[in-house]
């Protein structure tokens, strides 16, 4: 994209943006791969670099309900590997649509991630549609822990007091999304007068098939990749590059 064209999008984002007062914003892995937390599918996601000890094992079993309640201390050992953001610091995406939660124009955030970056940097209505790393209980007796709990135990499967198993929050392989939060999550979709698509490529369904319950006037895809989704000419918008730099460049230009 050449810098002519960019800045041409970043006008008519920003005019999008002003024109609406009921903006929910739809965020993927590329939302916080600018943190450094991998994504999953990218040749240097997780899928993709594997310890040699997960050797044999297929990634996405790594990340089911069977790991965990057949393979425990596998399961375990990976997470704790490959799960811990709680080093990894918010970036200038999670702190823009904060600021523009604060002002009234963005009405909820919609994430894919369980990193729980966007609470960090502010946002309060935050719906986690794959759960997070911040909260995890027990499967027996339902006692809520910490998310420290899980990676600062010093046992190979984390228990609670009643002696159950201590999972974590998070929506694995098998499982269904969580209820509460899916049904929040397309009532706001469903009230949005536009819709930011953020860091994703629409292809891990469920979660992709939300955009389907958006009735408002704008979508606008900000994604490194071209994403093969029908977008309005007039009304709609497709930005190909970095989401933090895309929202660098709309502060600049909008009053916030």
């Amino acid at each position: 994209m050449s810098e002519s064209s960019f800045e041409e999008k970043i006008e008519k984002l920003c005019e999008f943006i002003e024109a609406s007062s009921r903006i929910v914003f739809f965020g993927g892995a590329g939302v916080s791969t600018e943190s450094g937390v991998p994504d999953f599918r990218s040749a240097d996601g997780l899928y993709n670099t594997l310890d040699v000890r997960f050797e044999g094992y297929e990634p996405e079993y790594l990340l089911s309900h069977t790991c965990l309640v057949r393979e425990p201390k596998v399961f375990y050992e990976f997470y704790r590997q490959k799960m811990d953001a709680r080093n990894v610091e918010p970036n200038a995406a999670h702190y823009f649509l904060s600021e523009l939660e604060k002002k009234g124009k963005l009405s909820a955030v919609v994430t894919q991630n369980i990193d729980g970056l966007h609470q960090r940097a502010g946002s309060k209505k935050v719906y986690e549609i794959h759960g997070t790393t911040a909260k995890n209980y027990c499967m027996k007796c339902g006692r809520r822990y910490p998310g420290d709990y899980i990676f600062e135990s010093k046992e190979a499967v984390p228990r609670c007091e009643c002696g159950g198993m201590v999972r974590c929050d998070v929506t694995l392989y098998e499982e269904s999304l969580p209820e509460e939060a899916v049904e929040h999550a397309i009532l706001e979709i469903s009230k949005a007068d536009m819709m930011i698509i953020g860091g994703t490529s629409l292809t891990v369904y469920p979660a992709a098939s939300f955009v389907q319950y958006f009735n408002g006037k704008h979508i606008v895809i900000i994604n490194k990749d071209h994403l093969r989704y029908r977008l309005d000419p007039v009304n709609d918008l497709e930005i190909n590059m970095p989401i933090g730099r895309v929202f660098a460049e709309v502060k600049k230009k909008i009053n916030l």
